[in-house]
């Protein structure tokens, strides 16, 4: 049986073995950083290449479904806005003057004024927005006619965010390893404008 002794541990023998241990943690990492940042920037281009190859049959398909979603977005703004001023443009006035007088065609106008505004409050209700402005409208029937037109063609859009999350996060991945920080490269230097 061995009895060994050990000498009471003094804070000056605590910080030697720490900087021993941290000049062993340098070294093993001056030898194998090179090979682990060559391996693992290996396996990150494969599996950038994996997800390219896997979201190359979807871009096409989304940017056939946002193709048509957009021109069906806006036909059905155009439609509704030049059908409507075309209506009322056509309709009220030769109401008004030719079929009947304003005094009866004034309770109709206040009424339908009403219930326009009556239909445009419940737009707000039910879309909870706070403006009804052009480009929000026209973005909600984007997003319909485009979720609409995925269904019709059994195109997974949760399936395709996951890929390109996946992409995204491999690219900065791949970005970050390459940074001459990383590589222990020197820093480019910025040279001054000539004047």
């Amino acid at each position: 049986m061995h009895l060994v002794c050990l000498e009471p541990l003094t804070s000056e023998r605590v910080s030697n073995i720490e900087d021993l241990k941290n000049a062993v943690h340098m070294l093993h990492t001056a030898v194998h950083l090179p090979e682990h940042h060559l391996m693992k920037e290996k396996e990150l281009k494969q599996k950038l290449d994996i997800l390219k190859q896997e979201l190359m049959p979807l871009e096409e398909m989304k940017s056939r479904l946002d193709l048509r979603a957009e021109r069906r977005s806006s036909s059905v703004a155009w439609q509704v806005w030049l059908c409507s001023l075309c209506k009322g443009g056509e309709h009220w006035p030769g109401l008004t003057w030719w079929v009947y007088s304003w005094d009866v065609m004034e309770p109709v106008t206040y009424f339908i004024t009403y219930s326009t505004s009556i239909g445009i409050y419940a737009y707000y209700v039910l879309t909870k927005t706070s403006d009804y402005v052009y480009p929000d409208a026209k973005d909600r029937q984007f997003l319909h006619y485009f979720y609409k037109g995925a269904r019709r063609q059994q195109f997974n859009v949760r399936r395709y965010n996951r890929l390109k999350d996946e992409l995204s996060s491999v690219e900065e991945d791949l970005r970050r390893l390459r940074n001459p920080n990383q590589l222990r490269l020197p820093v480019e230097q910025i040279q001054p404008a000539a004047e």
